[in-house]
This record gives C-alpha cells, structure tokens and sequence, in this order.
C-alpha cells in the first residue's frame, strides 16, 4: 500500500511538472505573441505626429493608425502603383485638392507630419460628408465621386448613406482590414488610443 502511494505521488508529481511546464510554455508563447503584434503587426509609430493631427481633427487616433497600418505599414515612402504616396496613401490628386482647401502652396508628401496632417484633414473631410465610417473609409479608397454614384443606387445603398454592397472588391476588402486592425489598436492600446 505504502508502495503504491509514493508510485502515486510520484505520477501526479510528473503531471503537475507538466502542466506547470504547459502553462508556462502557453504564458511565454502569449507575451512573445503580445509582442509581436505590438511591435510588428499593430505598431504606434509617429505618435506624436498622429496624436497632434487625430486630435486637431477629433478623431479617433486608433482609427488614424488603422489607416496608416492598411495603406503604408508606416512606410512615409511608400508609392502605390496608383500614384499615392507616404504615411496614408494620398494621391497627388487629392494633396492638390487637400492643398487648395487648407491654402497651402508648397508641401512635400513623403514628410511625415505633411503626410498625416492631410489625410487627417482628409479624413475628417469625408466624415463630414458622409456620415458614416465606413462609406467615409470607401471614399478614401476608392475616392468620393465613386461613394456618392453607389449611394444613389439602390443595389448598393437603400438608405443613401450606408452602403450594404461595396462594388469594388479593392476596396470591399480595404475597408474590412481597417475594421479587423482598428479592433486590434483598440485591444492592444486601450489606455493610449481613447484619450482625444
């Protein structure tokens, strides 16, 4: 009987040697993975500059930084194969328009605070216009004279404010990884992003 109680001690010391070495396996894999997706996949970076605009503009900062992420992975050099350009992807086009609206003459995309400040202005812009998140995402995308044509049909917008069809599929898929990256900013940075 003694015998068998120390065979038993013994097995269930194994086992509680292994599920202590499981769940520390499992806490090491979730702060490596913490850590990554801080670091790599859903980075602050250019804080200040993107606290200034988002603020300036009210606007949501972790929405600012969902943008950034989708459009340029914080690359203040990145060229689409349309043309835009810096932190959030805009179009000469649409600096120029941007330029006008704000009265400045002279200005340098690939600048990250210029970059910011535009599409902060932009944003905002569309918001105003819009009234709605995500039809305002889809004119980022795919530019405002396209949104308001689908919101004046009713295959695409039954209310003509919100879409139920976005017929781009560009820009269908754009506007679900600002959804998906936005609900991730807001997870990982609770404390930081809702201060506006």
């Amino acid at each position: 009987m003694k015998k068998l109680s120390l065979k038993f001690i013994a097995v269930m010391n194994k086992v509680t040697a292994l599920i202590f070495c499981i769940f520390l396996a499992f806490f090491a894999f979730s702060m490596v993975f913490g850590w990554v997706e801080r670091y790599y996949l859903y980075p602050i970076k250019h804080k200040e500059i993107v606290y200034e605009c988002a603020d300036y503009y009210s606007l949501d900062r972790a929405l600012v930084f969902s943008i950034i992420n989708v459009e340029s992975s914080f690359d203040n050099k990145a060229v689409s194969s349309a043309g835009a350009v810096g932190l959030m992807q805009i179009t000469p086009r649409t600096a120029e328009y941007i330029a006008k609206l704000l009265r400045v003459t002279e200005y340098d995309l690939t600048d990250e605070y210029t970059n910011v400040w535009f599409g902060c202005f932009y944003l905002k812009y569309l918001l105003a216009k819009f009234e709605n998140v995500q039809t305002a995402l889809c004119a980022y995308n795919a530019g405002e004279g396209n949104v308001i044509v689908w919101l004046t049909d009713k295959e695409y917008s039954v209310d003509g404010v919100t879409l139920k069809v976005i017929p781009y599929v560009e820009t269908r898929q754009y506007a679900q990884k600002i959804q998906k990256t936005y609900k991730k900013y807001i997870a990982l940075y609770p404390n930081i992003l809702d201060k506006r």
